[in-house]
C-alpha cells in the first residue's frame, strides 16, 4: 500500500512548515496534503492535491490548492 492510499493523504516536503495562503493571506502550518477528486467543468473527476493548513490563530483548518500557498521565511 502506498502512502497516498492512506485516506488520500500523501507526504509532502513542506509538512510542518509555516505557510501563507496566497489568496487569503492566512498564515499557518501545513498539517497534511490530501488528494481529493473534484469534477471539472465537464463533470469528469480529476484528482487535485489540497493543502490542509492549521492557521496560527487556531481557527478551523484551511483547505486550499497546494499551488495556492507560499513558504514563510
Amino acid at each position: 500500500m502506498s502512502a497516498e492510499d492512506l485516506c488520500g493523504y500523501r507526504p509532502d516536503p513542506l509538512g510542518g512548515r509555516r505557510l501563507r495562503g496566497i489568496a487569503s493571506g492566512t498564515e499557518g502550518e501545513l498539517m497534511a496534503v490530501v488528494a481529493e477528486e473534484i469534477p471539472d467543468f465537464e463533470g469528469v473527476l480529476m484528482t487535485v492535491p489540497l493543502a490542509c493548513v492549521l492557521p496560527r490563530c487556531g481557527a478551523r483548518r484551511l483547505r486550499t490548492s497546494l499551488t495556492n500557498v507560499g513558504v514563510l521565511g
